[in-house]
């Protein structure tokens, strides 16, 4: 599904040789918590985008669900993947994400310690993050921030949260690692010859 906001649309081939789709609720709420909707969920595929063996529900792309508009994908030198995600007006978040795992939303916005839903390794108030695309890369979680303009470098547990380029160049949508070992970063700004920028920063 699409709508004017809460459209997801990440997507990335995971290390299991899959593809894995971010998607949003699309401003439907109620279709994050419906596994029979597309909306709102993370969703794993074939390279052909059939639904992919091994997922939680027979026969069905979807992989984990519960989610409001989940923005970013990362994997760490274990497979484990982690998701960044828009919250409402509270908190924004990132998730570690295991199969069949449900994330909460609508009921649950940041940490709600329900043991029926995944709480977030991470939290941010809107203001500070916004968090986008993401990458994993020297043992770290790297994540760009739109409304926050900054890049944070997280621990894989979600502790010890640094800032970086916070306010320097505008709001930031995708960090990604390039062939030689830094990491490029792609601004996005709304207007004006300065922004859209393709920054190099070395870790």
């Amino acid at each position: 599904p699409s709508g004017e906001i809460h459209n997801g649309g990440r997507i990335r081939f995971g290390p299991d040789g899959m593809l894995y789709v971010t998607t949003g609720e699309a401003d439907d709420r109620s279709r994050a918590q419906d596994r029979d909707d597309l909306g709102g969920k993370i969703l794993r595929v074939t390279s052909a985008g059939k639904p992919a063996p091994g997922n939680p529900i027979e026969g069905s792309p979807v992989y984990s669900w519960g989610f409001r508009d989940p923005q970013g994908l990362a994997w760490d030198e274990k497979g484990q993947l982690y998701v960044s995600e828009f919250g409402h007006h509270n908190l924004d978040e990132l998730n570690r994400v295991e199969p069949g795992g449900n994330f909460g939303w609508p009921e649950v916005e940041g940490t709600g310690g329900e043991s029926e839903f995944t709480d977030p390794i991470a939290t941010w108030k809107p203001a500070d993050a916004s968090p986008s695309g993401m990458t994993y890369h020297d043992g770290r979680i790297w994540v760009a921030a739109l409304r926050g303009e900054r890049l944070y470098r997280i621990a894989t547990d979600g502790s010890s949260a640094e800032q970086l380029l916070t306010g320097q160049y505008g709001r930031l949508r995708l960090v990604t690692e390039a062939p030689d070992g830094s990491l490029w970063v792609l601004t996005n700004g709304r207007t004006g010859p300065d922004y859209d920028l393709i920054l190099r920063v070395t870790p």
